[in-house]
Order: C-alpha cells, then structure tokens, then sequence
C-alpha cells in the first residue's frame, strides 16, 4: 500500500508468550479493510508484542479498536509478569506520520481512538507527547511511572485523572496510552553478562534524562537468556543522534565496565533514513543520499 495521507501505528500489546493470543490480535488488525500490517515482533521476556501496520486515519482507528476487543478479551494485567515496564493490555498506541505534515492528523485520530476505547471499553486512556492535553504527560514514561500495580493509587490524585474514561483503571487491561509522534527506532544491545546492574548502568550513561546522548531513552532489562542482559533504547530522533552514535556509546561503556556485547536488534521496522546515517558514518561516505539507494528510486 502507497499513497498520499497514510500514517503509521504501531501498537504494543502486554503479551508476548502465548503464540495463539498473539496470532488472534494480528488477525484483528489484518482483517481490518484499508490497513496494512507490516510487521509483528514479540519478545517473551518482555512480555509484549509491537505491530506495524499502515493505513488512512478512520481505517486505522476501526482496525485498532478490534485490536483493543482481542486484547480486553484475552489479556490479564493481573497475572502477567514482563520485564517491560507496562500500564495496559495495549499499553501504548503511537500514531506517526509518513509525512511530518499530517500530524495534526495524528492528533486527530489519537484523540478520536482515545475517546471510543474509553466508551467502548472502560478503559482510562492518557494522551500523550503531541497529542497530550496535559504538559506533564507528554513523556509517556511519565504516564507508565509505577506500571499497572501502582494504578489504583496514582489515579486517586486529580492530577492523573485520565483524557477520558472512568477514574480508575480497568480491572484486567488497566489504562491505555494513545498518542501522536514523530518516528523512532526501537534499538536494542544485548550484553554478554548476567548482570543487570550493568545494563542499567550502561543505560543511565547513554539516555538523554541522564546527561547522556540527545533523543535517546534507555533502560536495563533481563532478557529470556540468563546470561544476557540488555540495554532497551528508544531513538527519538535519529537526526540527532544516529544509531551508529548510539552503538558506540553503550560499547564505550560496556568496555568501560569489562562486559561484551554479544549483538544488537532493531525492534519492527525503521526508516531507511536511520540506517543510512549509520552507514554514511561508518564508512565516512561523503555527499550519499537516498537518490542512491536503488528500492528507494523505484519505489518513486
């Protein structure tokens, strides 16, 4: 699918272990006419699953709320364990444009989706970064501050009473996050040690809160592999700092503290834009765009 007025979604569901659950809310959103899922990547020590999947504002906003009918259904907060930080059986659902200027499009349809799951559903749902109502939510770290556990509590204060919804969190699927923002590359490093402390380590040095690289998020998790921990990135802007960039900083540090790294992974997909920077960078190519890039012509 191409054309003109597309935008992107790309929603992560708390369930990543459980093959049939994950089929069953695939088939959801790819049942749905007008919208094209692209891409479905799992991680069972995560816990979670992102989709990609593309298509005009009202298709996406029908093919996402049978996602949320799937995911009430079948997933239960209060017996799920993951080692991603989560609020909701579809915990965040990011709206992106393919062309920075139909954000306000975005906007919109977060918005509208945030609205119907509330009505539909009883499900508290918190806008966030360009759609967010609230300024203190527009990071949606902030909104996930405290998971799923710490609900109850958190709502009970004005201040987190959600964009729409009753004021407390759904039993099972707890809250939702809906919202509007530019394209980022989900980038993780996977370290040769069981030490977790390092990766958290390792994350604090690189991400951006912490004095680290612009644009980048971070966090230390375990990883299905005892003997592996990982070092979960979030690349917010790409242009800022390149993949590459970030690469060199977390083996900086892991050099610094004496672990390997045994390999690295893109989560979904990424724009062509954020692996040519990297490569342009590595291999010192001067003046290379994406005129040179063959599918890149042909897909014009």
């Amino acid at each position: 699918m191409c054309g003109v007025g597309l935008i992107e979604a790309v929603p992560n569901v708390s369930e990543g272990r459980r093959p049939e659950v994950i089929e069953t809310l695939a088939a959801a959103l790819a049942g749905s006419p007008g919208v094209d899922l692209l891409d479905t990547s799992s991680d069972a020590a995560h816990n979670r699953t992102v989709f990609t999947l593309v298509g005009a504002g009202a298709a996406l906003r029908t093919a996402l709320l049978a996602l949320y009918a799937v995911a009430v259904d079948r997933i239960d907060l209060r017996i799920h364990a993951g080692e991603h930080p989560r609020i909701g059986a579809v915990d965040v659902v990011p709206l992106v444009p393919l062309d920075p200027a139909d954000m306000p499009v975005c906007i919109s349809v977060a918005t509208e989706l945030g609205a119907a799951v509330a009505e539909r559903f009883d499900i508290p749902v918190y806008l966030y970064e360009d759609a967010a109502r609230v300024p203190d939510r527009r990071r949606l770290e902030t909104i996930r501050r405290g998971g799923f556990e710490g609900l109850t509590t958190k709502m009970r204060a004005e201040s987190w009473h959600p964009d729409f919804g009753p004021l407390r969190p759904h039993p099972s699927a707890g809250a939702s996050a809906i919202g509007a923002r530019r394209m980022l590359v989900a980038y993780n490093v996977n370290l040769q040690t069981d030490d977790l402390d390092i990766a958290r380590r390792i994350a604090r040095s690189v991400r951006a809160s912490d004095g680290g690289l612009a644009a980048v998020k971070a966090i230390g998790v375990r990883t299905s592999q005892p003997d592996v921990v990982q070092v979960s990135i979030n690349l917010v802007d790409f242009e800022r700092t390149s993949l590459h960039r970030v690469f060199e900083s977390v083996q900086r540090e892991a050099d610094r503290l004496g672990v390997s790294i045994r390999d690295s992974e893109i989560v979904g997909l990424v724009p062509a834009a954020a692996l040519m920077s990297a490569t342009t960078r590595q291999l010192q190519l001067t003046g290379f765009t994406t005129d040179q890039i063959l599918e890149c012509r042909l897909a014009r």
